[in-house]
């Protein structure tokens, strides 16, 4: 592998520095991290031994991959800072939510350009990613994209850009709809009379033992819910009443209206949205 730097230093870029350097992809001499913010770029050097630069563009003009981690909101800023300043035979790889690969390499004047949507589990490793690449991305760019984007858990790749925003809106923004699943389930074991601890402990295994239940057993999760849903039961009354008050309905608005805002976040920024400091640059 060869140098990396990181454009925006935030919770993905370094879950993915954490990543390379668990799978020994690169040395820690090798990656580069660039940010405004000293204080956080010190944290990131303590932790992993990296270099660290306040200079966008210096820290670009270093490195044959390019990963661009900073937010969406700064995206056009940041691209402008880093124009004419890329090896010409660097590859970019953007994790920005809603960045089409046409806005990445105009604002960049590059061609070699790949486009990756993670998810919040790859700071564990366990997270999915679903990435395409330009036509310009050689097949050993793609590789060495493949590499660094598996160092977050699995990945996909997928011909057509547009799945892109459908996968910002699928499984980039799952972990919340998992999450506040997570957080109701608790409340209402709360509201049931458990302890928070226990309502937790029974909530957290409930949701992980069901996943694993669900790969181990390889059938359509249609099939496994009408196993434990007898006639009459609780979880007929229990499905009956969340059908009723349009449980999938819900779910599959909220996701629509992900995959609108992520088509939005591609374009500039509209006026509403306030310029502000990003913790994660």
């Amino acid at each position: 592998m060869q140098t990396i730097a990181f454009i925006g230093p935030g919770v993905m870029a370094e879950a993915m520095i954490k990543g390379i350097l668990r799978k020994n992809l690169a040395a820690p001499q090798q990656i580069l991290a660039a940010g405004p913010r000293q204080e956080r770029l010190e944290e990131l050097e303590r932790a992993y031994g990296l270099r660290t630069s306040t200079d966008n563009a210096a820290a670009a003009a270093q490195a044959q991959v390019v990963v661009l981690s900073v937010k969406p909101q700064r995206l056009s800023a940041v691209l402008r800072g880093l124009k004419g300043h890329l090896q010409p035979q660097a590859l970019v790889l953007s994790i920005v939510a809603g960045a089409s690969i046409e806005k990445i390499s105009q604002g960049l004047a590059h061609v070699a350009v790949v486009r990756s949507m993670p998810n919040t589990p790859g700071q564990i490793g366990e997270g999915i990613t679903v990435w395409t690449a330009s036509p310009s991305v050689t097949a050993e760019q793609r590789e060495t994209a493949r590499q660094l984007l598996g160092a977050l858990g699995e990945e996909v790749f997928v011909e057509d850009e547009y799945f892109l925003d459908m996968a910002t809106a699928l499984s980039g923004t799952g972990p919340a709809y998992v999450f506040l699943f997570m957080e109701a389930l608790i409340d209402a074991g709360v509201h049931l009379g458990f302890p928070r601890r226990i309502a937790e402990q029974l909530v957290v295994q409930t949701l992980k033992g069901s996943v694993l239940y669900y790969q181990q057993a390889g059938r359509h999760p249609a099939t496994l819910r009408n196993q434990v849903t007898s006639p009459g039961g609780t979880s007929a009354e229990a499905l009956y009443y969340l059908e009723k008050a349009g449980f999938r309905t819900a779910i599959s608005r909220a996701v629509w209206a992900a995959y609108q805002r992520s088509l939005e976040l591609g374009k500039e920024k509209p006026l509403h949205l306030p310029e502000a400091p990003h913790p994660e640059e």
